[in-house]
């Protein structure tokens, strides 16, 4: 029987490592074997397809650190700040921890009980962790769409 906590971290999984159910590819589909030149080409105002895929791995560093008993230290107004990146050695280096973050995250999801998952998320102001979960499933589809219309235009 899957429990609530093991589907939701399923649809996590699904959008970020390998599910083609919901978009009919994930992140992982898209941004492996992808060439880092390619991933910070800049096109008119838009993010550029790194920068998206390091805001959502933002998001999942700093919830796996709620998770792993630590504080909640991300901000929106920070979640687009990030270091270049300038070689394929980089962008292959930060795929791998985005993959193992992701995984990571789900793990943690799959651990928390019905009464956990409707417990406040840091504070009740968040919402629950089911809540806060789901926005970051909703949220990765949001900019997985983009990378992939990025990609479009680019080749």
């Amino acid at each position: 029987m899957n429990t609530i906590a093991q589907q939701t971290a399923n649809r996590l999984r699904e959008v970020i490592l390998n599910g083609t159910w919901i978009a009919n590819t994930n992140f992982k589909d898209q941004l492996d074997h992808l060439n880092y030149e390619i991933a910070i080409t800049k096109i008119d105002s838009f993010n550029t397809i790194a920068v998206l895929a390091q805001h959502i791995h933002y998001y999942i560093q700093g919830i796996n650190n709620v998770f792993k008993g630590g504080n909640l230290e991300i901000r929106d107004k920070y979640s687009f700040d990030f270091a270049s990146i300038t070689s394929q050695q980089q962008w292959e280096q930060f795929l791998f921890k985005f993959w193992n973050d992701a995984e990571a995250f789900a793990s943690f999801v799959e651990q928390l009980s019905n009464e956990q998952l409707h417990q406040a998320f840091v504070d009740e102001k968040y919402g629950s962790f089911l809540r806060n979960i789901d926005a970051m499933i909703e949220h990765s589809y949001y900019h997985l769409g983009q990378i992939v219309l990025l990609k479009k235009m680019i080749s």
